[in-house]
């Protein structure tokens, strides 16, 4: 879902109900999972635009019809972003352990005021240089899935 919206898409969810009208667990589940994702992280999806940039990471996944078995799964260095009036959002499709270097969020990008993890409370280590932004990880994540990080610049 991160990776389509990150590329200004649109998510077709294939849920298919029963004869009797009911969805299964195995499509409930999906449907809880996600719904518990966007509680938390919503603000970096819903009325968000593409940035200049819609990722980077190592992973090339391709796309199509009847690819289940060829999608490989994302890595912490594969990142998605996001924009919504000044903040900035980077979202790590798999979570990171220790630090995170995001290349396209150098000086060159602007000057950072502020890096938050959404859903957090926990204060940030961050630094910017030519090379990237790098964070530190904090000690728990809000979420199992997907990390977002706020990114605010100054003006």
């Amino acid at each position: 879902m991160v990776d389509i919206v990150s590329k200004n898409g649109n998510l077709l969810l294939n849920i298919g109900p029963k004869p009797d009208g009911t969805i299964p667990e195995a499509q409930q589940q999906l449907l809880l999972t996600i719904g518990d994702w966007l509680r938390i992280n919503g603000e970096a999806i819903y009325e968000t635009r593409p940035w200049k940039k819609f990722g980077e990471g190592p992973t090339e996944n391709i796309g199509g019809s009847f690819i289940d078995n060829k999608v490989k799964a994302f890595t912490p260095q594969d990142i998605r972003f996001t924009t919504k009036g000044e903040k900035l959002y980077a979202i790590c499709l798999a979570l990171p352990t220790t630090k995170l270097l995001f290349h396209s969020l150098g000086i060159s990008a602007g000057k950072i005021k502020t890096v938050e993890l959404v859903g957090s409370e926990e204060k940030l280590k961050w630094s910017q240089g030519a090379g990237g932004l790098q964070v530190a990880m904090p000690k728990q994540f809000p979420s199992g899935y997907a990390a977002v990080f706020r990114i605010s610049f100054e003006k």
